[in-house]
């Protein structure tokens, strides 16, 4: 009977040991990336490391806001953004456990939290995508203000509700100001611009002939090219630095109530390696942001892209400013 017991204690340890009470064998993700895109990463994670991911997808903004309601009692251990806007909400709102700084020196200063709450993971250019069979690059200007010319009117899609443009109007106010924000976004209402719900549905309308041009992030583009070599659409990168040739980084952050923090801390960490930046630039077409990895040969050198000299952490706090101008204009 001794014997019996002592085996069914030592069960009782081994079993203790492999579910952890510090929880560094299982994490919650909150997932602004989509399935499709970041599911592949998230099985290669638990394969080397034996930590099991329970995964929520949703959109970036709202699992942001999702956050900011669940506060302490939350149970995600990281939020995985595709906007430096969306993790910056729940960084404003002292929900991040600051990131280590073994973890925040693997990336340039410019694509983290200047207080270290979150760090960049890929980058992606904000550009235009064109028809080449109706549109010579050589005829696009040089920033995105000339949209609101008679020129452009009807021929230059846009997403009013899109995180990414949202981003980026939150980019032209610390740019231009917001009273010439407002004046851009009410020109390009003026100029009854197209409007379509996100990224994806203007890369296909172009491709389909069914509009010109939009403002997209610039790896849309080039999943569709990978797909079908043939689609019409182009990127075009402007060649001035506004907010409009902006480069934003989707990334990560540790949540502060997380009981996971070893095993949340591991999984930014994975992302920032080998297997995670080469499948950002081949197979997403995203831009690595740890230095010794390079980008798609289809892409020009991330530092070739002239970009606005912003903090992407002001981004946040201007969100609401974006959606109040947005809507003034007349784009909602």
């Amino acid at each position: 009977m001794k014997r019996l017991i002592v085996l069914v204690a030592a069960l009782a340890i081994i079993g203790t040991a492999c579910t952890s009470d510090d929880g560094s064998n299982s994490l919650t993700l909150y997932s602004g990336r989509s399935e499709d895109l970041v599911q592949p990463l998230i099985d290669q994670f638990e394969e080397e490391t034996g930590i099991e991911v329970t995964v929520k997808y949703a959109g970036s903004a709202d699992l942001a806001a999702t956050l900011n309601e669940e506060g302490d009692a939350s149970p995600a251990d990281v939020f995985f953004a595709q906007d430096p806007a969306s993790l910056g909400t729940v960084a404003l709102a002292g929900l991040f456990e600051p990131l280590s700084e073994e973890i925040l020196s693997m990336v340039p200063d410019r694509f983290s939290d200047s207080d270290g709450a979150w760090v960049g993971t890929s980058g992606r250019a904000r550009v235009v995508i064109y028809d080449s069979t109706k549109i010579d690059a050589s005829d696009l200007p040089s920033n995105e203000n000339p949209f609101v010319d008679e020129e452009w009117a009807g021929r230059v899609a846009i997403a009013p509700t899109n995180g990414s443009f949202l981003s980026f109007v939150a980019a032209k106010i610390l740019v231009d100001g917001e009273d010439a924000t407002l004046e851009w976004l009410e020109g390009m209402a003026a100029n009854d611009q197209p409007r379509y719900s996100g990224n994806s549905p203007i890369v296909e309308a172009v491709n389909s002939g069914e509009v010109e041009a939009g403002l997209v992030n610039h790896y849309y583009l080039l999943r569709a090219l990978a797909e079908n070599p043939n689609e019409v659409g182009r990127n075009y990168f402007f060649p001035e630095a506004t907010a409009g040739s902006l480069v934003m980084p989707a990334g990560a952050g540790v949540l502060a109530s997380s009981d996971n923090k070893e095993a949340a801390e591991t999984y930014i960490e994975w992302l920032l390696g080998e297997f995670a930046q080469t499948y950002f630039a081949e197979e997403t077409f995203e831009y690595p942001l740890v230095p010794g990895y390079p980008a798609n040969d289809v892409l020009p050198p991330i530092e070739s892209i002239p970009t606005p000299d912003i903090d992407l952490s002001e981004l946040a706090p201007l969100l609401d400013t974006a959606t109040d101008l947005v809507a003034q204009a007349g784009l909602l």
